[in-house]
């Protein structure tokens, strides 16, 4: 079975990097030449002279910025669990040493540029939540990985992975391109992994809720929506809750993924900015997508839990007329008005949506298969669920569908028995909620920047004041973020994908895409708002013996003050943190 080294040693000299794997007697070592940029594999004659040395969990890739090649390595990880007897691990630290000793061949403003593409790189690898495993294949289903050959189950982990789970694909390529390099090109996902030991009656078994997010079309909330023309969506997350029984193992996958058709929804200072559809052909891209679902997961029960009304209505109007249109047997459509129906803290109306979807689910099924070889059913098909972000409303079904597959997966293996639903058992009920509202948290940090909304019905059940006080906060600081930090994190993402390549001339033979073209308003403006309301604030709190004079004072001030604050939000698009390094596959929006 193909493996990668699960624990190595970095030897940092002046010229080279030398990696030691720990785990194969000290036969061989991985060379990085620092000057010529080689990567060769080197058997291990004692050629390691004195240097800086010290353990590393794996390498998670090489990028290359301005000042060149960087090396990115895990200096920190935690156990999360196992899946069938496979260690799963968080990434909870990282380094990055850069080839070059010094910073002496950059101009100026090239160093100030690096220093701006480093810390993009840094803001991606503290993100939440990266995890690996040496020995198991995270980017697959157990249905993917049990449904195939041998030879595939052969090849290096990084040569088999799912491409569309594989975050750290582009900065591996220049490892990954040695085939006898493979056992260290460590595969990495992002998203969101939890494994816990549970017991219902006495009855031992394990509960894991894996979410991959995908790199296509990855990015922040407002920048990245809907569809591209290769069919890929924005915010697409496959998610997976395995148990274990006694030798069973069951899996049942859900999707989420941004409504496929062509729009945007760019910030502009707006609380809520309306979506807008584009003018153009959508059926294509949208067919394009549904037959990648298709292939990857069979049937597609599309659930769309956007609001019936305003501009979501209208997105729900055409994504529902494109649907029709397609007229396909493999994919049905199911509208539901979650605030509308879940109106005045209505939340048991969910229950008319799970009835709704009663026979879907029993037609789509699940897998399950008995000690690694016998395979007893498969997963027909998939939920695609999604509202205007696929976060917080997506995540509230897609734990109620997972809550009921699981109650049928328990009853089956005989953890359950007779008419028990998992509401009885209190422990393990507070456990599935938990896992399903951190999931909700850290995917929504990923995407939108805040946790989650709605998490407190996620975790007990019902909707609570003290939740509508954090919705309410949370809703704050989404604002804020998306308008004015989330530019530079969609530069961020891009970068770190590949989807912009920096080039080494940047900024000396090139033009830097690091400068900014912002014109006089974004200078000029804010700071005459700041003079009016600093001179309007003074006028009415300090006391002056002409009344009538302060008045107009007060007046004027205070008309100056509407009057900027009112062209600032006006020209609200100019205002907020763009992204500098579009790529194409942006630029359709």
């Amino acid at each position: 079975m193909a493996f990668v080294h699960e624990s190595l040693r970095l030897h940092i000299t002046s010229d080279k990097f030398f990696i030691e794997p720990s785990d194969s007697s000290g036969s061989e070592l991985l060379a990085i030449d620092r000057v010529t940029q080689e990567i060769s594999l080197q058997a291990n004659q004692g050629q390691i002279p004195e240097s800086v040395s010290k353990p590393i969990c794996g390498i998670f890739g090489i990028i290359r910025l301005i000042a060149g090649p960087y090396l990115i390595v895990i200096t920190k990880k935690q156990k999360v669990g196992e899946i069938n007897g496979h260690t799963i691990w968080k990434v909870l630290e990282t380094e990055i040493h850069s080839y070059k000793r010094t910073m002496l061949h950059l101009t100026e403003q090239q160093t100030r540029d690096n220093s701006i593409y480093l810390s993009m790189v840094n803001s991606v690898l503290k993100t939440e939540s990266y995890y690996f495993s040496t020995t198991y294949d995270l980017t697959h289903t157990l249905q993917r990985l049990y449904n195939t050959s041998p030879d595939f189950l052969s090849m290096p982990l990084h040569e088999r992975a799912d491409q569309r789970f594989l975050w750290n694909g582009h900065i591996l390529r220049e490892l990954a391109q040695q085939p006898e390099l493979g056992k260290y090109c460590l595969p990495i996902v992002h998203g969101f992994i939890a494994i816990k030991s549970c017991i219902i009656h006495d009855r031992s078994f394990n509960y894991v809720l894996i979410s991959r997010r995908s790199i296509y079309r990855a990015g922040t909330r407002f920048y990245l929506r809907g569809i591209d023309p290769e069919g890929q969506v924005a915010n697409f997350v496959e998610s997976e809750q395995i148990v274990e029984y006694e030798g069973y193992m069951c899996s049942f996958v859900q999707t989420r993924g941004s409504i496929p058709l062509f729009w945007s929804q760019r910030p502009n200072l707006k609380y809520k900015p309306k979506p807008q559809i584009h003018s153009v052909n959508h059926i294509t891209a949208l067919q394009t997508h549904l037959d990648n679902q298709v292939l990857n997961y069979g049937k597609q029960v599309i659930v769309n839990l956007v609001n019936g009304t305003g501009s979501e209505g209208e997105l729900e109007k055409t994504f529902q007329e494109s649907v029709a249109g397609i007229q396909r047997k493999d994919v049905r459509y199911e509208f539901f008005d979650f605030h509308h129906e879940c109106r005045n803290m209505r939340w048991d109306r969910l229950s008319v949506l799970v009835d709704r979807l009663e026979n879907d689910r029993k037609q789509l099924g699940y897998f399950q298969v008995y000690r690694g070889s016998s395979v007893i059913s498969d997963q027909k098909g998939v939920f695609r669920t999604n509202c205007i972000d696929c976060l917080d409303r997506t995540n509230v079904v897609q734990s109620l569908l997972a809550k009921v597959i699981l109650e049928e997966q328990l009853m089956r293996l005989g953890v359950l028995e007779g008419n028990e639903k998992l509401l009885d058992f209190k422990q393990f009920n507070y456990i599935f909620n938990n896992l399903w509202a951190d999931n909700a948290d850290v995917i929504s940090i990923q995407y939108a920047g805040t946790g989650a909304l709605k998490t407190d019905f996620t975790r007990i059940g019902k909707r609570t004041r003290w939740g509508l006080l954090m919705d309410g906060w949370n809703s704050i600081v989404r604002y804020f973020k998306n308008n004015f930090s989330d530019g530079f994190r969609q530069d961020a993402i891009d970068l770190f994908l590949g989807n912009h390549i920096v080039e080494e001339t940047e900024g000396a033979v090139k033009p830097s895409p690091l400068q900014g073209d912002r014109d006089w308003k974004f200078y000029a403006i804010p700071v005459i708002f700041i003079i009016a309301l600093a001179m309007f604030l003074i006028s009415i709190l300090l006391p002056d013996e002409h009344f009538s004079e302060q008045v107009m004072y007060v007046l004027f001030w205070g008309m100056a003050s509407l009057a900027t604050l009112g062209f600032i939000y006006l020209y609200g698009t100019e205002f907020v943190d763009n992204p500098k390094l579009v790529h194409t596959k942006v630029k359709a929006d």
